[in-house]
């Protein structure tokens, strides 16, 4: 049998020193975040404004922090595919959802989804709001919103609106003007903005209250007519666009947003890492360029404040889907 040696005050002291080490070893690892690719999970087709804000931030967070940030497109369900497949991910931040208003949006209107975003998701940081505009296809004869209202009164059953799925704000833009109108026109839902915007071009549909950000190149092109603006002030980046309560529409406030969400539980650094270089990024002057070509806008905000306005969101979206009577299985 071994002998035992009695411990000292030196064996002590290099036992707390192997503890310490150790701690600071584990500590390194978690601080190491992240050490491999991480997915930004994107709820609609790539062109769409979700996808363009998705990829501007997925530029700044590779160059800041070492790894590549991929966009991953998972369109369908009005965004709920996407946000089902990040709710289920392990929390361990390397799999991101790029939310849009349509998530609290979809919490009211869809019967049956599996997620309740304040219990499933923690906010990270919220990277932009945008107006939505109202746009139709030149052939249409309308060059205001209350030259749209009559044409559409006297083409009842023939104008349809398109929109980038069922629940998104460009949906209830849509809902909501036929709320306020008393018109009769048909929804069209497409698998993002993109595809919704091709057919609007080419005359499949006849208006559509998309995001400002992916309508806009369009108007500027001559390819769509820009009639209102669903904010209640006017955008900086189209001044001469009235607003739709301008037009005679009210009351009518809508703002499509976007920011980055992570599986409750992800740790807090992780969080607090994406949220100090998303913010970051607002000052330089590429995004502040790229923001104000898209008609997007930017404030800094904690996960804190971010988790607030979805909470926020999801309370008043509710009454206007329930108002629209719109609802989705």
């Amino acid at each position: 049998m071994p002998h035992s040696r009695p411990l000292t005050r030196r064996h002590i002291a290099q036992a707390g020193l192997g503890l310490l080490a150790a701690s600071a070893l584990g500590a390194r690892a978690q601080g190491a975040w992240p050490t491999k690719p991480v997915r930004i999970v994107v709820g609609f087709s790539a062109g769409g404004t979700t996808d363009v804000v998705a990829r501007l931030m997925a530029k700044e967070l590779t160059e800041a922090l070492g790894q590549p940030f991929i966009v991953d497109n998972k369109p369908g369900g009005g965004s709920n595919i996407a946000t089902d497949l990040v709710r289920e991910a392990a929390p361990d931040g390397y799999t991101l959802l790029m939310m849009a208003v349509t998530s609290t949006i979809n919490q009211t209107l869809y019967k049956n989804v599996k997620f309740k975003l304040e219990r499933d998701f923690d906010g990270v940081v919220l990277c932009t709001k945008v107006p939505n505009i109202l746009v139709v296809n030149p052939t249409v004869p309308a060059k205001t919103v209350k030259e749209l209202i009559d044409w559409a009164r006297a083409n009842e059953g023939k104008v349809s609106y398109a929109s980038s799925g069922s629940g998104t704000s460009i949906h209830m833009a849509g809902e909501l003007f036929k709320l306020r109108t008393g018109l009769k026109t048909l929804h069209v839902p497409y698998k993002g903005s993109a595809p919704a915007l091709t057919d609007l071009i080419g005359g499949q549909v006849q208006y559509m209250f998309d995001n400002m950000p992916s309508a806009w190149p369009h108007v500027q092109g001559g390819k769509l007519r820009a009639l209102a603006v669903t904010t209640r002030q006017r955008s900086p980046s189209a001044p001469d666009v009235p607003t739709m309560e301008e037009s005679g529409v009210s009351p009518f406030d809508v703002t499509s947003w976007f920011g980055l969400v992570a599986p409750k539980g992800t740790p807090k650094a992780v969080q607090d890492r994406i949220n100090q270089v998303v913010n970051a990024a607002f000052d330089k002057p590429e995004i502040k360029q790229a923001y104000a070509k898209l008609g997007a806008i930017a404030e800094k905000n904690s996960p804190q404040d971010f988790s607030r306005f979805i909470h926020d969101e999801v309370n008043s979206w509710a009454p206007v889907v329930k108002a629209s009577g719109a609802q989705v299985d």
